[in-house]
């Protein structure tokens, strides 16, 4: 990538992107970069071999990626102008830093960190590392599927009218095996409601356009990984749960989170409900439900939802693909992020919140959280 005199990036170059970790998701995004016009994966960084020789599998053919075990020789090699950051959750927070502090673009998956206390640490650190022109991006794909953004399309346009009610159900399989079993463990991820539900906390906060104040849920780990031992531990993850997050000018928001049900038509259901009607997602099947009040009950029109730009459309439905070129043309054009780090914080935020109310067995209030 060529570099002009205030260390902005030149745009028409090829863009140059390290990926630490190279696990599934790492593996994802090397994929889908591997579609992106103007850009190229140069480096992975990852402490286990298997995971590396999987990494240099997911590349195009030809070419040439330089491997690392460390992250820190990625980011001294020189050899990124991007850096993706798909490691376990729990050493965001430290390779984050260290990342902030080398002034590359930067994408970090979620969630942001696995606390509110690192996540606002990782804020800091990047507001004291900023310089003109990068680009620091939370990466929040599920706000890129089709169908979401269908149903946000609706809402800007006033399809609703007042958003008041937002209900999501993701009702899925269980966590799959991960280098480790690191994600079996709550110190490690967060949690299940930070871990995974970060995503749908981060669709509520957007769709109601609103700051959210109290959380109340209820939760438990019924059914997945209660026969599993790691070094004679039992993992003590969520497999199910139910949050109701309130927002500070009356809408409500509700996630129905179900991870023993693969019998299943649809993995995630997002209905929005305003004073003028109604919109929903069913994002598996790609189909969009929208109806208006004024029409009468049961008027409702369904529309298939597809974007014909997608190369890739991997394990989130195209939604990874979308948020690349999101933010490559943010790089290119010097643009603010779609998606902060602060917005990362909120859905952790919201995550810790919903734990902390299944643990207390009470509403939790979002100050309380933040400090």
């Amino acid at each position: 990538m060529v570099e002009i005199a205030d260390g902005r990036t030149q745009p028409g170059e090829v863009l140059r992107y390290g990926i630490i970790g190279a696990g599934m998701m790492g593996r994802e995004h090397i994929a889908n970069i591997g579609h992106l016009e103007g850009a190229i994966v140069t480096a992975v960084s990852d402490p286990h071999l298997e995971s590396i020789d999987r990494a240099h599998a997911a590349v195009n053919p030809g070419a040439h990626m330089a491997a690392f075990s460390n992250h820190r020789e990625l980011l001294d090699s020189g050899l990124c102008d991007v850096v993706v950051i798909a490691s376990p959750n729990h050493t965001h927070h430290e390779v984050l830093l260290d990342v902030l502090e080398s002034g590359v673009h930067t994408l970090v998956e979620k969630p942001l960190c696995t606390t509110v206390e690192h996540c606002k640490d990782a804020i800091d650190r990047a507001e004291a590392t900023d310089r003109p022109g990068r680009v620091i991006w939370m990466g929040l794909e599920y706000r890129f599927m089709p169908p979401t953004q269908r149903v946000l399309a609706e809402i800007r346009a006033g399809t609703v009218g007042q958003v008041q009610m937002v209900a999501i159900r993701e009702h899925r399989f269980p966590f799959l095996v991960k280098v480790g079993d690191w994600n079996r463990f709550n110190r490690n991820t967060g949690g299940t409601l930070v871990e995974k539900c970060c995503h749908f906390f981060d669709l509520m906060n957007l769709l109601v356009d609103d700051r959210p104040v109290r959380v109340m849920a209820s939760g438990a780990q019924d059914v997945n990984h209660l026969d599993e031992r790691y070094d004679g531990e039992v993992p003590d993850i969520l497999d199910n749960a139910f949050v109701i997050i309130e927002y500070e000018h009356g809408a409500r928001a509700m996630l129905d989170l179900c991870m023993f049900a693969e019998a299943s038509r649809n993995e995630q259901e997002i209905s929005v409900v305003g004073h003028l009607g109604k919109v929903e997602a069913l994002v598996s099947e790609g189909i969009v439900r929208i109806g208006r009040r004024s029409a009468g009950y049961g008027n409702v029109s369904t529309e298939p939802v597809a974007d014909p730009d997608i190369r890739h459309i991997g394990m989130h439905h195209g939604a990874s693909y979308l948020e690349h070129v999101a933010l490559r043309d943010a790089i290119l054009s010097e643009s603010e992020p779609a998606v902060t780090l602060r917005d990362g914080l909120a859905s952790v935020a919201v995550g810790v919140a919903a734990h902390r109310s299944i643990e207390e067995g009470r509403f939790v209030k979002l100050d309380e959280v933040l400090g």
